[in-house]
């Protein structure tokens, strides 16, 4: 075990005292946000795709796949913002001989930022979709609108916040004991997201992404994070380990409050 874990280290290490073959590539993290943003003015989309797939065969056999999409306009006035998340997993019981899913989620949100004079700050509208086929609910939504900005810039780091009031709904899965009122809820909220972004070396970079929905109206109140660590390998192909958790302060049924995932998947730039 201890030989296995000397060679990883001297693999990692290798290149800090070697040549380094993608010295003549882009250099992840070498742009920042709003030069990368004037590079593609204009342009209709531009952004990143993340795709992870693992097949088990043998004592366990499963199916996982992943896939998120981060997208981007940028015009004269308006910069948006375009999301997917989906997660699907099958696992096949070898006692009963049935495949069961055992996650099926899709996630899809939009910004649309208007840029005011002030350098970094922009007037947003914001609004997301979720279908979770074991959240308990058929689908949950938000729509929220107020002011961001940068409220701080240095040499390595930057930490953007949006900050707005907002409308929940969700509507639960059929229950026949269940009245109208308690299927479909919708209240009032305080959305506050915050992305905090740190250029660890010319090809790595570490995001912090945070967004907190504060119901005003006694439902439940979320909370989002995705903490992860993103590193060129060539070109315009990154390799990305995350860290995402979850809370919800009032789940259905017997729902727990929280739930995590932890993925490692390849990122296409374009």
């Amino acid at each position: 075990m201890r030989k296995y874990l000397l060679l990883i280290l001297l693999i990692i290490s290798y290149p800090t005292w070697a040549v380094d073959p993608f010295e003549d590539f882009h250099e992840y993290g070498q742009l920042s946000d709003e030069e990368i943003h004037d590079l593609h003015k204009g342009e209709m989309l531009y952004g990143d795709t993340e795709f992870g797939f693992i097949l088990s065969k043998g004592n366990t056999n499963s199916t996982s796949f992943k896939f998120k999409g981060n997208l981007y306009q940028d015009f004269e006035k308006w910069r948006n913002q375009f999301k997917i998340d989906t997660l699907y997993k099958r696992d096949h019981n070898d006692d009963t001989g049935e495949t069961d899913v055992t996650a099926n989620r899709i996630f899809l949100s939009a910004q649309g930022n208007y840029k005011v004079g002030v350098k970094n700050s922009s007037f947003f509208i914001y609004g997301d979709y979720e279908e979770d086929e074991f959240s308990g609910l058929d689908f949950k939504g938000t729509i929220a609108t107020g002011y961001g900005s940068r409220v701080y810039q240095g040499s390595k780091n930057k930490v953007d916040i949006d900050i707005g009031p907002g409308l929940y709904r969700s509507v639960a899965a059929d229950d026949s004991e269940a009245s109208e009122d308690e299927l479909d809820k919708v209240g009032y909220l305080v959305r506050i997201a915050m992305q905090w972004e740190r250029l660890v070396s010319k090809r790595t970079r570490f995001n912090q992404d945070v967004s907190i929905e504060q119901s005003l109206s006694g439902l439940n109140s979320r909370l989002k994070s995705e903490t992860a660590l993103i590193s060129q390998v060539i070109g315009a192909v990154s390799l990305k380990f995350a860290y995402m958790y979850r809370y919800n302060s009032k789940p259905e049924d017997d729902k727990l409050k929280f739930d995590s995932e932890l993925s490692a998947t390849l990122v296409y730039s374009f």
